[in-house]
């Protein structure tokens, strides 16, 4: 019989132990089929089940709700309001997206309607990306494994899934919804119902050139919100599952034996994932401000039909 080298049958059995492609799954994948949270009845065809994206949407907004709120409020109780730490973060924030992002694009007139909304748009999508980045339910598993957690569990049931609800086409697409509605509702408010529909192509033009035209720009009314939740989604999907792969090499050379091992997770594995941590930090800042730019950007164009 042939003898298989001692490196290659390790590595076969790390193989066997560790599935990459698994891992990497369950890490970004929503738990709505194998591991829901709590079970809901199914309603016309949709399943109502807290799963894990949906929890995570709840943590992220409840989150910004009582720290925003609460840096405020500490604020407005101050006798003398010089803003100072989180205020201090916060207020620039605030002048940053109404200066450089909504009144550029709105105009002045509207600058102080459209800000709330694309502020929170920002907020939240840079909060969702930056939760995502921390191993909250990693540790949590090490926990669940330490205590022999029963796998039908709450703790059992919610180590499983990704953390990143901006990774969730779905949530991308609510929120280019919202972006699709005031679309609709900025053009309704600057130039009236019927006129916002009339300023969807140029005027002038031959007949025949709007047969052509008009379907195309009822067609592009629905490809920018398609377009935002693409890019976002893709976007932070595609940067944890390179993460993730990268950090997967650190186990794969865990099962060679000798100095393969020590090598591969030293040369080739922790400095990979330490640079694409870093980059994933760029990533998430520039995710949320290319939202909420485009956003501001087709909010515009519909009050500013004209031009």
């Amino acid at each position: 019989m042939l003898q298989v080298p001692a490196a290659e049958t390790a590595a076969e059995g790390a193989h066997e132990g560790f599935n990459a492609s698994e891992v990497i799954i369950e890490h970004v994948s929503n738990s709505s089929i194998d591991h829901p949270l709590i079970h809901l009845p199914t309603v016309l065809g949709i399943d109502l089940s807290v799963t894990k994206h949906v929890l995570m949407l709840w943590v992220v907004a409840g989150l910004l709700f009582l720290v925003v709120t609460a840096v405020v409020r500490k604020y407005l109780r101050q006798d003398q309001r010089v803003p100072s730490g989180l205020m201090n973060g916060l207020e620039f924030v605030v002048e940053f997206i109404r200066d450089s992002v909504v009144e550029p694009n709105v105009g002045r007139k509207w600058v102080n309607f459209y800000t709330p909304l694309l502020l929170t748009f920002f907020l939240f999508i840079l909060t969702a990306n930056l939760i995502g980045l921390i191993p909250i339910f990693d540790v949590l598993s090490l926990a669940n494994r330490a205590l022999a957690v029963s796998p039908e569990s709450f703790l059992g049931r919610v180590v499983h899934g990704g953390t990143t609800v901006t990774g969730n086409y779905n949530v991308t697409a609510g929120l280019a919804t919202i972006t699709f509605v005031a679309i609709i509702v900025a053009g309704v408010r600057a130039h009236g119902f019927v006129q916002h529909w009339v300023n969807m192509v140029p005027k002038g033009l031959p007949i025949p050139i709007y047969v052509i035209l008009i379907p195309i720009e009822i067609l592009g009314m629905f490809v920018r919100p398609f377009a935002l939740t693409m890019r976002l989604a893709a976007n932070m999907t595609g940067g944890h599952i390179a993460l993730l792969a990268v950090m997967s090499l650190v186990f794969i050379f865990n099962g060679l034996s000798g100095a393969a091992a020590g090598i591969g997770a030293g040369v080739v594995g922790l400095p990979v994932t330490v640079g694409i941590s870093a980059l994933e930090i760029i990533v998430i800042l520039v995710q949320a401000y290319v939202f909420t730019l485009l956003s501001a950007v087709f909010i515009g164009m519909a009050i500013h039909a004209h031009h």
